[in-house]
Order: structure tokens, then sequence, then C-alpha cells
């Protein structure tokens, strides 16, 4: 759902029950079991350095409990993409600023940057390291959807994402892109992608 906190727009997913969740997000990043995620919209001058606290404070106005993950963006979070394969659902918010980034690029010079934010959600259970796979599986995506796009770089450099899944049941081993939920995780996000850029 898209609400707003102190008029900037904020999307937040909310889960009846805990999932587990890996995530690179400033707020609640890491592998654990997370009750929400949140992606909120910023200025493109927001200068903060405490970007967690932040998102705590974004959290907490919104009545949000427990354990959660916060992302943020210059992007307007209301331009969102949902896309669904295979029953892995996934919300991408894409913004290439002026200058995308190549992951293995010269040493870093502060610039003006943009951000894709990938939110996904996975049918089954995976094993913490498919999890971590399952994030590769994103990075190439997202990679594949750039390059076919045109744009010179591979993402940029606040890039976030965040995978759940459900916590029990028997756990699929793999999270690559040949995977049975790894592909369908892949084409989800790439199609995200390619249809904001």
């Amino acid at each position: 759902m898209i609400t707003e906190v102190d008029g900037s727009p904020v999307y937040v997913w909310r889960a009846c029950s805990p999932w587990l969740a890996v995530s690179s997000g400033v707020l609640g990043g890491g592998i654990g079991l997370r009750n929400w995620v949140v992606n909120a919209t910023v200025a493109n001058t927001y200068a903060r350095l405490d970007p967690d606290r932040h998102l705590d404070e974004i959290a907490t106005s919104l009545g949000l409990t427990g354990d959660g993950i916060g992302l943020l963006t210059a992007v307007d979070v209301r331009e969102v993409v949902h896309r669904e394969d295979g029953g892995v659902r996934v919300a991408v918010t894409t913004g290439i600023g002026a200058h995308p980034t190549w992951a293995a690029g010269p040493a870093a010079v502060p610039e003006p940057v943009g951000t894709i934010n990938a939110i996904c959600h996975l049918p089954v259970r995976l094993t913490e390291a498919a999890l971590v796979n399952a994030v590769a599986t994103v990075a190439e995506a997202k990679a594949q959807a750039l390059f076919e796009s045109g744009v010179p770089g591979t993402g940029t450099p606040t890039d976030s994402v965040v995978v759940l899944c459900p916590p029990d049941g028997p756990a699929e081993p793999f999270g690559g892109p040949r995977s049975v939920v790894g592909g369908a995780l892949a084409r989800a996000v790439h199609s995200a992608i390619r249809a904001r850029l």
C-alpha cells in the first residue's frame, strides 16, 4: 500500500506473520525474520547521515511494530512497478539518476545518483544460502535490464534488495536464475525494471 509521512509517499508492505528475509537495506538488513518493509521517498538533496534512524521514525509514525526493513529512494514510490511470475511477486522502484555506475568502474566520486529498490516475495522457503543466491539473481536481472535498455552501468551506488520467503516448510536449496524460483524471480525483476526504463 502507498501512504504518506510528512508529505512524502511511502510504500508499505505488512506481513500477517513474520517472513524470513535477506536484505541490503540500511534498516533491518541482513538475514532474519521481518514483519514489514517500507520504501520511502526522500528529496534528491537528502543529506541525513542517520538513514536507519530516519526509517525507524517513519515506521513508528506508521504504527509498524516488530522487526522490519527500511529503504530510501528519491524516486516517487507511487511509480512502483509490480510484476508476478510463477508465484514470485516483486515491487520495484527504478531511478537511474544522471550517472549510473559500473560495478567494477573507477574509484567512487561523489555525484548525483539514482536508486533501484527491489522488494521480492517468494512463494516457497529458501535456505539461507539460497536466499543469498537470490540476491545475486536480482542483481543479474537488474544488470541485464540496464544493458538491454542501453544504460551505461550495472546499477547505482544506492540500490537495495529485499527477498522475503516463508520461514517454514521444505527449503529450496537454490536461488539462482536456472532454479525454478530463481528463474521466476529474475524474469519478474527484469520485467519491472525494463517497464520503468
